[in-house]
């Protein structure tokens, strides 16, 4: 069945939901698994459908894409790990990010800078998981972020706050001997 009429084409002005939004993110993570999409354009056509409010907006995304098998939402959405040891490892620019980030740094630094990448869906996890070691995470100025996390022997400082239309950004893990900061992209802090 192809994704358009699932969405419902005949009626594209019908409001679009999460679940719909996740099909397409699905289509979308399958043509660039196999090569239809470059990277550059799956973010891009990722960060169309996220925004989208209306089925309308959702169809074209998929129509010169095959029919979505039904294997739901790629493991790259769902789950990505970036870890740093004995090393300082940068990410930032547009890069598409996953629903549960996994953060780890032994005896070095880990810069993720989440102001300008993709983020796929409404809610993001950020595991933290530091040792030894500095994590500074920036996320976009209208984000809501809550802190579940802890420290031992160490400096946690995540900026929290609500937002009223941004993404909700949860942040657990913790860190030992460590400095974590979440901050928001309009703070002065120094990626390099």
């Amino acid at each position: 069945m192809r994704l358009e009429s699932r969405l419902v084409t005949d009626a594209p002005d019908l409001r679009a939901s999460d679940a719909d939004r996740d099909r397409v993110a699905a289509a979308l993570g399958e043509a660039l698994a196999t090569g239809r999409l470059t990277s550059v354009e799956h973010a891009d056509r990722l960060d169309v459908a996220y925004t989208a409010t209306t089925v309308g907006e959702l169809v074209p995304l998929t129509r010169d894409l095959p029919e979505v098998s039904g294997s739901g939402v790629p493991s790259t959405l769902e789950r990505q790990a970036i870890n740093s040891a004995f090393s300082k490892i940068v990410r930032k620019g547009r890069w598409v990010a996953s629903r549960h980030l996994r953060l780890g740094a032994r005896f070095g630094a880990l810069i993720i800078d989440l102001s300008d990448a993709v983020l796929p869906g409404r809610e993001i996890t950020i595991e933290t998981n530091a040792r030894f070691s500095k994590m500074i995470v920036r996320v976009p100025d209208n984000a809501n972020v809550i802190d579940e996390g802890g420290s031992i022997f160490g400096k946690r400082n995540v900026t929290g706050g609500s937002q009223a239309d941004g993404p909700l950004i949860r942040v657990t893990g913790t860190s030992m001997f460590s400095k974590v900061i979440v901050c928001r992209a309009k703070d002065d802090w120094n990626l390099h």
